[in-house]
């Protein structure tokens, strides 16, 4: 039998040691790190579904791979959840092979296109470039080139799907179409499995397409993204709830072998504050939802949601700069981050809060909400805010906020959209009868294979995290496949 991982390895080589004598080491680190070509912030502030970053062309991602080591220890790799082939991938681009370039991403990744846009790589694989680690320079854009390849492909009409094993007809079910979920199908879609996605809404994409805006990742690439999938094999079922609908029994019933729950962290917390009730406050999670599944920045939707003038968004994580962003392009004339820590706390990505400063979105840094006010009709008109300095990290590393005594403000606002996280989603854990749930409401599992107390569920993502990147709760996904297959295996036997 040929070994054709051998063989590949073999020409990688070869062709890596050419790339090295064409571009030595020295001129590689002496190219300046690419820059995103974007939309005019004058321009783009007022398009809802216009993508900001642009995409590199074919001659910007040429030099940014050459700025690419080849070290003989890939430390990116160790960064990345879903284990790319990082610089096999990025020598491929240098070569010029930029459909092999996606062959290998796909190899692990069942939303290139999706990560390359939306994955924290600054923190992920980026963090670990040798640039970074030790040289004290930007690194390499990996993130960049992981976008650019998978846009190639698409683009190209040549859209391929990974090597697939035969079938086995063993039918598996991911509970969710989120990121998790996905990863999870891809994986044991590309292992044999008869795979079946269960979505509670109307659309694919779990939070992908609810949760992030068009201008930061277009409904079309998601598509294209699970449209693969379908060629893949991959089942998808929408307007179903697990848990409702169908039961732990029927699936049982249904003759599921193993079951992955990836059905998010949907569940909005709140302040507890006075005036939480008030028309015009409402969480991040339904105000996203409605403009983006639901058309309701168009006052004739049939669920059309509140145009603020003067909108306040409470928390610093992308969620809350995607909320203050799409308040922007809908019409706010003020919109605000209002969030307790410094800016050098916010959990935000560096790229979401320099797009919203250009933007013109003002950051209250320093302040937290106290109340809410509102008319005789109960419609919100002002907050109270009080101004915050920070003391001794907390348990998380981040300095805490301490209240400064006396020092509070009232703010003019017609709308505030409240972003300060959320909890696991309750029904799973609640009607899968035997679930071992932690207290906070997440199913609790072993973090090396992700299976519940339940043999056959394995879980991973928000339901399991509490909140979570795109890119790690792909990881999930990815680990939940490798072990279910594992135990399915070991039991055929």
């Amino acid at each position: 039998m040929i070994d054709t991982e051998k063989i590949q390895a073999r020409r990688n080589e070869a062709w890596r040691e050419e790339l090295r004598k064409n571009v030595k080491a020295k001129e590689r680190t002496t190219i300046e790190r690419v820059h995103m070509p974007e939309l005019a912030p004058n321009y783009r502030n007022t398009k809802l579904k216009e993508e900001v970053n642009q995409g590199l062309s074919a001659e910007q991602a040429l030099m940014e791979a050459k700025r690419c080591l080849d070290c003989p220890t890939p430390t990116c790799m160790s960064g990345c959840p879903v284990q790319i082939n990082i610089p096999t991938f990025v020598k491929n681009i240098e070569r010029g092979e930029f459909l092999e370039a996606a062959k290998v991403l796909k190899e692990t990744s069942a939303l290139p296109a999706v990560c390359g846009r939306v994955c924290p790589q600054e923190k992920q694989c980026e963090s670990q470039c040798v640039y970074t680690l030790k040289m004290n320079k930007e690194a390499v854009a990996i993130g960049y080139l992981e976008r650019f390849a998978a846009d190639f492909e698409r683009e190209s009409g040549q859209m391929s799907i990974p090597e697939m094993q035969a079938p086995n007809g063993i039918k598996v079910a991911a509970i969710g179409s989120g990121p998790a979920g996905l990863a999870f199908a891809g994986d044991m879609a590309k292992l044999g499995y008869d795979v079946t996605v269960f979505e509670a809404l109307h659309e694919i994409g779990g939070v992908l397409k609810y949760g992030i805006p068009e201008f930061r990742l277009p409904n079309s690439i998601v598509e294209a993204e699970i449209d693969n999938m379908r060629k893949m094999g991959v089942k998808f079922e929408k307007n179903c709830i697990i848990g409702k609908t169908i039961s732990y029994e029927d699936l049982h019933e249904m003759e599921f072998k193993g079951i992955f729950a990836a059905s998010g962290a949907g569940l909005p917390n709140f302040m507890n504050i006075p005036g939480e009730n008030l028309i015009g406050v409402m969480s991040s999670n339904e105000y996203l939802t409605r403009v983006n599944l639901m058309d309701a920045s168009n006052p004739d939707s049939d669920t059309p949601v509140q145009l603020g003038k003067k909108v306040a968004i409470i928390g610093g994580g992308n969620t809350a700069m995607d909320a203050v962003r799409t308040a922007k392009r809908i019409g706010a004339e003020r919109a605000m981050i209002v969030y307790r820590r410094s800016e050098e706390e916010m959990p935000a990505r560096l790229e979401e809060i320099k797009h919203a400063k250009e933007e013109g979105v003002e950051f209250l840094t320093l302040h937290n909400p106290l109340a809410y006010e509102g008319d005789e009709k109960g419609h919100l008109q002002r907050m109270l805010l009080q101004k915050m300095e920070l003391g001794e990290p907390d348990a998380s590393g981040r300095r805490s906020p301490v209240a400064i005594e006396g020092a509070t403000e009232w703010v003019e606002v017609d709308e505030v959209i409240v972003s300060v996280g959320v909890s696991p989603n309750p029904l799973i854990p609640s009607t899968f009868l035997g679930l071992d749930v932690a207290r906070k409401g997440t199913i609790v599992v072993n973090q090396d294979t992700m299976q519940s107390s339940l043999p056959d569920v394995y879980a991973g993502g928000d339901i399991v995290r509490g909140g979570a990147t795109v890119i790690l709760a792909m990881g999930d996904g990815r680990k939940a496949a490798a072990a279910m297959d594992e135990r399915i295996q070991s039991e055929k036997s």
